[in-house]
């Protein structure tokens, strides 16, 4: 039993730099929709996939699924980067689609589309120039130690490995 639920709660260490991107490129035009459109749909759709992201991974999240099984692949390009960040980065994430969530539940509308809005900006600047501002914080916040450092030592190992895989397979 308690391999299922830490199979159901794991999170991926390493993360592909292009199934972010990639999974932030369909956050993006989501969000744009949702502005444009006022579709509640879309913003729980949104805030479901960020949800399934933080607490498992792509596995259960539609958008991480479609980017890790089948764009992903059909790019064929595989960059490793590490999990921990990323998944800070999702749970930013909920945090702002969640909230617009409960905003447009409420009927106040451009409160909700204006969270949005922000999560639009920082969705097309990971995927268009793979810059994670959510996995800048995480690592400013592990600079100055509220973040435990065995998290940054993880991080490392696990890109290490991979390098020494990558390397192995050339």
């Amino acid at each position: 039993m308690r391999s299922k639920i830490s199979w159901f709660f794991s999170f991926p260490n390493p993360v592909n730099e292009a199934s972010a991107r990639i999974v932030a490129g369909m956050v993006a035009v989501l969000s744009v929709t949702f502005i444009l459109t006022g579709q509640i749909w879309i913003i729980a759709l949104l805030a479901y996939g960020f949800l399934a992201h933080v607490t498992s991974g792509p596995k259960f999240s539609p958008l991480g699924l479609l980017a890790t099984k089948v764009i992903g692949p059909a790019l064929g390009w595989y960059k490793p980067v590490p999990g921990p960040p990323k998944r800070f980065a999702q749970a930013i994430g909920l945090v702002f689609s969640s909230s617009a969530l409960i905003l447009l539940l409420l009927d106040m509308e451009i409160p909700a589309k204006g969270l949005v809005g922000i999560l639009v900006v920082f969705a097309t600047i990971e995927s268009v120039f793979a810059f994670c501002a959510g996995c800048f914080v995480f690592n400013q916040l592990m600079r100055i130690g509220l973040i435990p450092e065995s998290i940054c030592i993880e991080c490392a190992d696990v890109l290490s490995r991979s390098k020494v895989t990558d390397a192995a397979k050339n």
